[in-house]
């Protein structure tokens, strides 16, 4: 009796798997449809920051800016016909780096522009340049910060693998937009002097600039005029520019309305030369030109189907 038992027992246990097998069909048979919306960062690596020369020049190292770089954002698909979807996707990311250079100061003697070291046999001092180190506590400090935004459109082809695992082929299409900031600041700023004219006092709408004597009213009427000392200083330059991303992406459906995708691409966005602006607003005519490309790393949760 327990022999026959127990070849049942071997007999069930041997079709249990063909049996559940048999009730799951990993293959999505039926049309596709849904959509879904949701969380998805984008990580660049970028193959090198737009202005990376300019930045050194101010004593910046842009090897210290994030890599990859990050952009927070969101994105989104629909089913539209067959395995065709469409969707978009919206983002921003930011970077920062900062230096506190030395300070040396130097009497300019010999009439070269900027600081002239003087030479191993010096016959007469009064013509070199002298220079001391500066040992005050008013350093300066220099910040650097790199924008990057991008909204754009995407379309893709989806190849489903089983029934909630499939991979697609597609591309993101649109606007991109770099900005590349510094902000340079020496001593303590105050409240007040951050919003003073750079130029002089200003008094019903009028700016009253002063000037020295006679020879410098002339000269000021026709050159242009010069910014008080301050505090600090901000320039912000930055272009917009057409940007496209292909990439394939391996979509997940975890459970009923949740889901993963990972998407893998490459980042291609080129900056003509000039093409920059200074604050947003007045172009820079012998701006260099700019890529902001690098391989691209997507993930996204997302809720729908």
């Amino acid at each position: 009796m327990d022999m026959e038992l127990m070849k049942k027992f071997v007999f069930v246990l041997g079709w249990l798997p063909i049996l559940l097998w048999g009730q799951y069909d990993p293959y999505a048979l039926e049309e596709n449809y849904g959509g879904g919306i949701g969380y998805s960062p984008m990580y660049i690596a970028l193959d090198s920051i737009p202005g990376s020369a300019s930045l050194r020049q101010l004593g910046l190292d842009p090897n210290q800016f994030a890599s990859p770089f990050v952009l927070q954002g969101g994105e989104g698909f629909a089913q539209i016909s067959g395995r065709w979807r469409i969707g978009g996707y919206a983002g921003i990311g930011s970077s920062r780096i900062s230096a506190v250079p030395t300070v040396t100061l130097y009497l300019n003697r010999d009439g070269v522009e900027g600081y002239q070291a003087p030479p191993a046999i010096v016959p007469d001092w009064s013509v070199v340049d002298s220079a001391v180190a500066y040992t005050g506590s008013f350093l300066p400090s220099i910040r650097g910060t790199f924008t990057f935004a991008l909204g754009a459109a995407g379309v893709e082809y989806a190849m489903p693998l089983f029934r909630d695992l499939e991979l697609a082929a597609g591309a993101l299409m649109g606007l991109g937009r770099i900005n590349l900031s510094v902000d340079q600041t020496s001593g303590t700023p105050r409240w007040s002097s951050s919003f003073s004219s750079m130029y002089g006092d200003i008094t019903d709408s009028t700016l009253y600039y002063q000037v020295q004597d006679v020879a410098e009213l002339t000269s000021t009427q026709t050159g242009g005029l010069e910014a008080l000392p301050v505090t600090s200083r901000l320039v912000d330059v930055g272009g917009t520019f057409f940007n496209f991303q292909p990439y394939v992406a391996l979509k997940w459906q975890v459970l009923d309305r949740v889901g993963l995708r990972l998407s893998v691409g490459f980042n291609k966005g080129s900056l003509p030369a000039g093409g920059w602006t200074l604050n947003n607003s007045v172009p820079i005519s012998d701006s260099p030109a700019a890529t902001v490309q690098g391989l691209a790393f997507r993930t996204m949760l997302y809720f729908g189907l």
